[in-house]
């Protein structure tokens, strides 16, 4: 049936506002929960000055806190340990055939003398010297004399003829 023209005018249907309650609800936790994390932050930086302890005395006559003493260093000379570089060599340097990204196979000698670890970087140029690619490779506990075999991956497209050139060695005696 028609509307009569003489009828008021249907009310027009009220917008839902659930979407701005929720905006609300959401905005005032996050801001709740910044404000909480604030004020821990806060209270630990001020905090841990006060909780520091004491050094402890001893009893035994001429004693006194740590710090007071002058310290006495030990005189022993550490065993020269070879540089960590040259427990690293390149054994392979080349290019993926379909993917063209680069990587090196390297061969990791320990000759210290105690177990390590290694982790080593390598970056691949192109011919002109520009960094096209990083790689990394590391080892698992290597005993003195030990060797291994591991690949260090670049990611991302490399041209032909990509060279690898030794970043950083790290050797961490165990």
């Amino acid at each position: 049936m028609p509307a009569s023209p003489w009828a008021a005018p249907a009310e027009p249907p009220r917008k839902q506002r659930t979407g701005l309650i929720v905006a609300l609800a959401v905005g005032g936790g996050l801001i709740v929960a910044g404000g909480v994390a604030a004020l821990v932050v806060w209270t630990m930086s001020s905090v841990r000055d006060s909780v520091a302890l004491e050094p402890e005395q001893s009893d035994a006559p001429h004693s006194a806190p740590y710090g007071e003493e002058p310290y006495e260093e030990e005189t022993a000379e550490p065993s020269p340990e070879p540089a960590p570089e040259g427990d690293v060599s390149v054994t392979t340097c080349s290019r993926d055939s379909l993917i063209g990204w680069p990587h090196a196979d390297l061969k990791i000698v320990n000759r210290t003398g105690s177990p390590a670890v290694y982790i080593v970087t390598v970056t691949f140029v192109d011919g002109d010297g520009a960094e096209v690619a990083d790689g990394i490779a590391a080892t698992e506990e290597l005993a003195p004399g030990d060797s291994a075999e591991v690949r260090a991956q670049g990611t991302g497209e490399a041209p032909a003829g990509t060279k690898c050139r030794m970043g950083e060695v790290e050797r961490h005696p165990l």
